[in-house]
């Protein structure tokens, strides 16, 4: 998502401000994306046995890639959409 969002952000921006908020809020989930991949390895590193407090570190980290995937599309769609 992050290399065909990036390059269409720089093009559809009219100014700096709202290049760097399009292609921005992609980073930000790609960074949310590789933080939630590191508390699975770890969960998983320590033990493959099921436990609540493991699947709720999971959860949770879910839920940010979640949350940073909806900020990027009202971004996107407050920049792009006239008002």
């Amino acid at each position: 998502m992050f290399f065909v969002g990036a390059p269409l952000g720089l093009w559809l921006g009219k100014t700096g401000v709202e290049k760097a908020l399009l292609v921005g809020c992609l980073l930000l989930v790609l960074i949310v994306e590789l933080l939630n991949t590191g508390i699975e390895i770890v969960v998983d590193r320590i033990s493959f046995e099921h436990h609540e407090l493991s699947g709720r570190a999971k959860d949770v980290g879910s839920a940010a890639v979640l949350v940073s995937l909806a900020l990027a599309g009202a971004v996107w769609l407050l920049v792009l959409v006239p008002l």
